[in-house]
């Protein structure tokens, strides 16, 4: 029996070929591994150009694709043709392969890595090698997971490996270079030209992080992914600093409170109750913005999400004390916070690198559906107000402008239908996922109660009656930002003229099902 051993990462290979030597295994290797295990093991292992007759070559791009190694894991042993013809040219078949890739990803993570670097750490020979022998698995054993190595010694050294146990690990060895491959692609992809429109092909390769305690609810599985070779940065790899697990539900909420909060330049607290903003502020001094965002819907801050685009400060964190949390994202948070948040024994509290504007924009937005994906590109875009168009007789008041450009953005993260009440850079009532645009400004009235008066109102698309101005008047709404695009715009946009509003049309729609 003989064993084909060629591995970048030489973790346990020693004793995985010593026990392998003494079940009767023949080794062959190549440059640096044969090294390893000739000196460091002190093990008897052939060079594989003693087997194929041919030196490494092109600096040792070339070492292992020649035809007497890939004969001699593809030939099927159960084929007297195949042995015959494996006898006439005199190349003895391969029984284990043993291989691990070069680090690509490792290679691209590292800062200012140039094209060269990335090109010259894809490797050819081990993914041939994989593929060839996982092809071939019924008579070949494949490794490519040091974790196996030790249980596939064991077999070895008794009745062998099973046909399933064969499977499993030829199905691995082709995920690994699938998954390898991907991230070449992907590289070579994001630092290629822009091309027009999404790509005809989509593969996407993803690493398991954690598992979770379940999903959105107790009968479900979960866990959390992130692609392979992406930066470490967003929500999927934030340090959670103190806390319980996390749950499928905390990390959506947590991301959510993220995303929104990443949105202003200005200093911005979000409170997340399922993923919809129930309070939101931007405010110079931060713990009065939490306190803004806390008063937006006091009841529904309970048990909620809240985030930071600020480091946090001990004044914040002391603000947040008489209610209950169960997460707190920020980008960092001074030690005097830390220590007050932590007095909080099940608040979970995560730091989060932010991943830069250029990666988001290029992350695509997928969604699963029945039998298939979804795919967009991701809803950001840099919007000036300036370019909107007032359609009414009154203008916005500087406040006003102030405060449409605010709800304007916090409309983009709440689920549609989506409508805002805002004033003073505050959330003051939401209504969202509604059938009808009605049913949010309603409940956005009843949220804010009587500090609707005096409001602006924003809503993600256009308005198809005029009756929601008509109850946006009757709640005291002053100013109101939408795209346009309506039939009855005209319509609408007396309706607002008659109540004395101001009306701005942006031409963007942010539907966010």
């Amino acid at each position: 029996m003989k064993a084909l051993i060629s591995v970048y990462d030489k973790t346990g290979i020693i004793e995985f070929a010593r026990r392998l030597v003494a079940s009767g295994v023949e080794l062959i290797s190549t440059g640096g591994t044969h090294r390893t295990l000739s000196q460091e093991g002190r093990l008897p292992v052939r060079q594989v150009s003693e087997v194929t007759g041919s030196p490494e070559i092109l600096d040792g791009r070339v070492k292992t694709l020649h035809p007497v190694i890939h004969a001699g894991l593809l030939a099927r042993r159960d084929s007297p043709a195949h042995r015959a013809e494996l006898a006439k040219h005199g190349i003895e078949p391969i029984d284990l392969v043993a291989v691990n890739l070069y680090p690509f990803v490792a290679t691209i993570s590292k800062p200012g890595v140039t094209l060269e670097d990335a090109l010259e750490n894809i490797d050819i020979g081990g993914p041939t090698m994989l593929r060839a022998a996982a092809k071939n698995f019924p008579s070949v054993i494949v490794v490519v997971d040091p974790a196996d190595y030790g249980w596939v010694a064991e077999k070895l050294a008794g009745d062998g490996l099973t046909l399933e146990e064969r499977r499993r690990l030829a199905a691995k060895a082709f995920l690994h270079v699938s998954v390898y491959d991907t991230a070449v692609a992907g590289y070579l992809t994001a630092t290629a030209p822009e091309q027009d429109g999404l790509p005809d092909s989509l593969k996407i390769s993803l690493t398991k992080l954690s598992g979770l305690r379940y999903g959105e609810n107790p009968h479900q599985q979960a866990a959390l992914y992130a692609p392979v070779g992406g930066p470490a940065g967003g929500l999927a790899h934030a340090r959670q600093l103190h806390g319980r697990e996390l749950s499928f539900n905390n990390l959506m909420d947590a991301d959510a409170a993220w995303r929104i909060v990443n949105d202003f330049a200005e200093n911005t607290v979000v409170v997340i109750k399922h993923a919809n903003p129930c309070g939101l502020a931007s405010h110079h001094d931060q713990a009065e913005a939490y306190r803004r965002a806390y008063e937006g819907d006091t009841i529904s801050a309970f048990g909620g999400i809240v985030g930071y685009n600020r480091t946090v400060t001990a004044a914040a964190a002391q603000t947040m004390g008489p209610v209950f949390y169960e997460v707190v994202v920020a980008l960092d948070y001074e030690p005097d916070a830390l220590e007050i948040l932590k007095k909080k024994r099940n608040l979970r509290i995560l730091a989060v690198d932010p991943l830069p504007q250029s990666i988001m924009a290029a992350t695509y937005d997928l969604r699963p559906l029945t039998g298939g994906v979804l795919v967009q590109t991701p809803d950001i875009l840099e919007e000036d107000p300036t370019t909107w168009k007032t359609v009414t007789d009154r203008t916005p008041t500087d406040a006003e402008f102030q405060d449409l450009a605010f709800a304007w953005k916090a409309a983009k993260h709440v689920k549609s239908n989506a409508i805002v009440f805002a004033k003073d850079c505050t959330l003051v009532g939401m209504g969202a996922g509604q059938p009808n645009r009605v049913v949010s400004v309603h409940l956005s009235q009843r949220i804010a109660g009587k500090k609707a008066r005096g409001c602006v109102l924003a809503s993600d698309a256009f308005f198809p009656f005029p009756d929601n101005i008509d109850l946006a008047a009757e709640a005291g709404i002053t100013a109101i930002v939408q795209p346009g695009g309506s039939i009855r715009d005209d319509e609408v946009i007396r309706a607002a003229n008659k109540y004395n509003m101001a009306m701005v049309f942006t031409g963007i729609r942010h539907f966010r099902h």
